[in-house]
């Protein structure tokens, strides 16, 4: 489980496919003593697991393997050498919620329709697919890829808005967004749990009892 708070922005050093999976070797600022084999960290809102790691520059490297099912359905398939990546380590006992529970499943890959200053900060509007358009709604909570944000509109077409404060901007990959782009989304947790007890998201035919 995560927060949306990313501590740190890595940068993939390689990507390589073998049996039917893809492995990335991320460069990260993390410390090599606080990344453990196994552990759980947030990849642009994707949960991977660390399956290597070494010593960096920066601090350590460390490797993950994503599925043909996860590089399908999130933006990880487009993933290359120099790629910039948002990162969270998994939220320990006793940490600080300052975001809002993220889990790391993507639930669709949106676009970014238009990014717009707002006085020192922006305004970003994103297209999300139709069939989760109706989980987004306003002041309530989004992750784009891996970044907890506050929906500042749900637009009537489905879109919705979200502000970005300067620093936000500056410590993730959310300052070089430009319309046409891809970002990975996740609903919120409530919504998702909402719609399906009123049968919102209830197969064709059937409702909530």
């Amino acid at each position: 489980m995560f927060t949306g708070l990313v501590t740190d922005v890595g940068t993939i050093r390689r990507a390589e496919h073998r049996n039917g999976l893809t492995r990335f070797e991320v460069e990260s600022g993390f410390p090599l003593s606080g990344i453990a084999m196994g552990a759980s960290i947030l990849h642009a809102g994707v949960c991977l697991t660390v399956i290597d790691k070494g010593e960096a520059s920066r601090g350590a490297w460390f490797a993950v393997e994503a599925v043909p099912e996860t590089l399908s359905k999130t933006v990880l398939g487009s993933w290359k050498e120099g790629s910039r990546v948002n990162l969270e380590q998994s939220l320990k006992l006793g940490d600080e919620l300052g975001g809002h529970f993220v889990f790391g499943h993507v639930d669709g890959v949106g676009e970014i329709v238009s990014v717009e200053p707002e006085g020192q900060s922006f305004r970003v509007t994103v297209r999300p697919p139709a069939a989760i358009a109706r989980y987004f709604a306003t002041k309530g909570s989004a992750a784009i890829d891996g970044v907890s944000l506050t929906v500042a509109a749900a637009l009537p077409n489905g879109d919705f808005q979200v502000a970005i404060i300067p620093h936000t901007w500056d410590v993730t990959t959310l300052g070089a967004l430009k319309p046409g782009d891809k970002v990975n989304l996740e609903i919120d947790m409530l919504a998702r749990y909402v719609a399906r007890m009123i049968g919102a998201d209830a197969p064709e035919g059937k409702q909530a009892p």
